[in-house]
């Protein structure tokens, strides 16, 4: 029998996208440890406890068994709210499995699988004549559009224009905005910690540099509207004016 399914009759549709996650990198197995930790977290930052979704990395953890359903546990216990797990052993996997969470290959594997991978046009891309690539980059004149992603799969992404609201910008390297940026930049996409956005007028829906992201009501209000630059440091964003 022939699955011959018009749009009208059909319950999904699968696509491919990047959304924004943050992850929770472990350093300790002990889960008491982890709640103590975070208790101290969400008294100095409870805006940054928002029944956030969470990816636990695991990979600097020596452990081939995880207590993991007590981690996710106290995970809940401070509104976050984990959804996979990355890395660890074959019984890690298992868990994760068995909790209803999904699972990542480490980060470095997981690097070079999305390096090896022959690029392919983004599921929602709409096509920009006004681009074109440099230095393993790419260079944008133009604004890009609400709905539309950009994106450079190696290199850095220069837009001499605007970046309007639901809008997406996306780098392997880093992202350049000539003009306001209002939708969504993310630098690093493959991990690349070094990375940064730079921009002539912020008024970002999201900011993301290798994963760690900013919501827009994370920003500091006297950044909004200013020439800025995102790095990562320590583990955090870190946005900065470009004149000081």
């Amino acid at each position: 029998m022939g699955l011959n399914l018009d749009r009208t009759s059909m319950a999904f549709t699968f696509k491919g996208g990047m959304l924004p996650m943050t992850v929770m990198e472990l350093t300790s197995a002990d889960p008491e440890h982890i709640r103590s930790q975070l208790t101290d977290k969400l008294n100095r930052s409870p805006a940054f406890f928002q029944h956030t979704p969470v990816v636990l990395g695991v990979e600097k953890l020596k452990e081939t068994h995880l207590a993991l359903e007590r981690i996710c546990a106290v995970c809940r216990d401070h509104k976050l709210l984990p959804v996979a797990v990355r890395g660890g052993a074959e019984p890690v996997k298992q868990s994760a499995w068995a909790l209803g969470l999904g699972w990542f290959p480490p980060q470095e594997i997981r690097s070079r699988e999305l390096e090896s991978v022959t690029p392919v046009e983004p599921p929602v891309v709409a096509k920009i004549d006004a681009s074109s690539a440099v230095s393993g980059g790419r260079v944008f004149r133009g604004t890009v559009r609400s709905g539309q992603q950009l994106s450079a799969q190696s290199g850095d992404l220069v837009v001499v224009g605007a970046v309007n609201a639901g809008a997406e910008v996306l780098a392997a390297g880093s992202v350049h905005v000539y003009g306001p940026l209002r939708g969504r930049a993310l630098a690093g996409i493959l991990g690349d910690t070094q990375a940064g956005i730079f921009c002539h007028e912020l008024n970002a829906e999201l900011l993301s540099v290798a994963g760690n992201y900013k919501r827009m009501e994370d920003i500091e209000p006297q950044l909004l509207g200013r020439s800025v630059q995102v790095r990562l440091s320590d583990d955090q964003l870190t946005i900065s004016p470009l004149n000081g």
